[in-house]
């Protein structure tokens, strides 16, 4: 258990998507002038980053990876199916983001106008294909493990969001010089939240 609360909290403050890696900026930036929308994106990356990296862990562990598919057969034993890995993964994101676009259509046709082209666009979110290449990369023991970096991801990414639609709302009320408001602003804020983040680097896991 401690080792999941160990992946959870360092994928969200040590690794996180944003702050750590910029990935995902697209749509941290377009989807950030509000807190409302922002929280909106926010839960749903979280809930296709827990879906689809435990989703892909199995893939990988079970299908793609050399020697994955011996326990269909020994004859499968020597079978590599690795170069599909990307294929697979952003099958299974984009499998998931549908399922998400239509579920935030049902429930609040608002949030879904709100979000416009950025819900669907999570399909090609760095974010989410890195969460997915980052699990096969560090090579989790188990799906739990998967898991909880996955919701870690997620929930770092909307603690990024949020925080920097926050900032955003206030900012209005601010003299920001000509030159800088708007973009220019939101990436020196973002780029010292990044250094802020980098304080977390010191914590013993």
């Amino acid at each position: 258990m401690q080792d999941l609360v160990n992946i959870f909290v360092k994928s969200v403050f040590i690794d996180n998507m944003i702050f750590a890696y910029f990935l995902g900026m697209c749509s941290y930036l377009a989807v950030s002038k509000t807190v409302k929308t922002a929280v909106g994106l926010g839960a749903a990356v979280i809930f296709v980053l827990g879906i689809t990296v435990p989703i892909n862990y199995l893939l990988e562990n079970y299908v793609l990876k050399a020697g994955a598919l011996a326990w269909l057969s020994d004859d499968l034993a020597e079978v590599d199916l690795s170069f599909l890995s990307f294929i697979m993964f952003i099958a299974v994101i984009a499998s998931m983001v549908q399922l998400v676009e239509m579920i935030v259509e049902k429930i609040s046709p608002a949030l879904y106008g709100a979000l416009g082209i950025f819900l669907p666009l999570i399909a090609v979110n760095c974010s989410i294909l890195g969460g997915a290449l980052f699990m096969q990369e560090r090579q989790y023991s188990t799906i739990a493990e998967a898991t909880a970096f996955g919701l870690g991801s997620g929930f770092g990414w909307l603690l990024a969001i949020v925080a920097i639609a926050a900032i955003r709302e206030k900012i209005r009320y601010s003299n920001v010089p000509a030159p800088l408001r708007g973009l220019g602003i939101t990436f020196i804020i973002t780029g010292l939240m990044g250094i802020a983040f980098m304080s977390f680097m010191g914590i013993q896991l």
